[in-house]
């Protein structure tokens, strides 16, 4: 079995902030880096690219509401099951995919010093525990080894 490399620190911050939004709301990558306090949108992104399949991933978005290219059929699944309000797509948008409804769904952190105690799934040599591509990057840099990105 191969050994799993240790996530970066500031990666590792990225996924606790991750696995804090509740089930329902989101926040986008600029929420993440400005509650850390470090980063920008984009460092953001790339962690989720490369380790969020062990979070909940489809709950860190765009500020647009767009729901993430290549993943809208199983993101727009979790959002409907989780109660995340969305908004219609416009006619002219791209196989008409509902957008998440920002200013319902957006969370901004509140009480998630609550739970710092969350138990994080990180064994001893610091990787995360299982899921989708967790902490391998996958196949293609996106997540899962299955090379599905998330």
């Amino acid at each position: 079995m191969e050994e799993l490399a240790e996530i970066p620190d500031y990666a590792e911050r990225v996924l606790d902030v991750a696995e804090r939004i509740p089930p329902g709301r989101v926040m986008t990558y600029g929420d993440i880096a400005e509650w850390l306090g470090e980063g920008g949108p984009r460092q953001v992104g790339r962690v989720m690219a490369l380790f969020g399949g062990a979070v909940p991933w489809w709950r860190v978005v765009r500020a647009d509401g767009t729901v993430l290219p290549g993943h809208e059929l199983e993101a727009l699944a979790q959002y409907r099951t989780e109660g995340t309000p969305l908004r219609p797509a416009p006619p002219s948008a791209d196989g008409h995919v509902p957008r998440i409804d920002m200013r319902r769904a957006r969370w901004d952190g509140a009480d998630a010093d609550a739970d710092a105690d969350v138990d994080r799934d990180v064994d001893a040599d610091g990787a995360r525990g299982d899921g989708p591509g967790a902490g391998s990057g996958g196949a293609d840099g996106r997540g899962a080894a299955d090379g599905s990105g998330i």
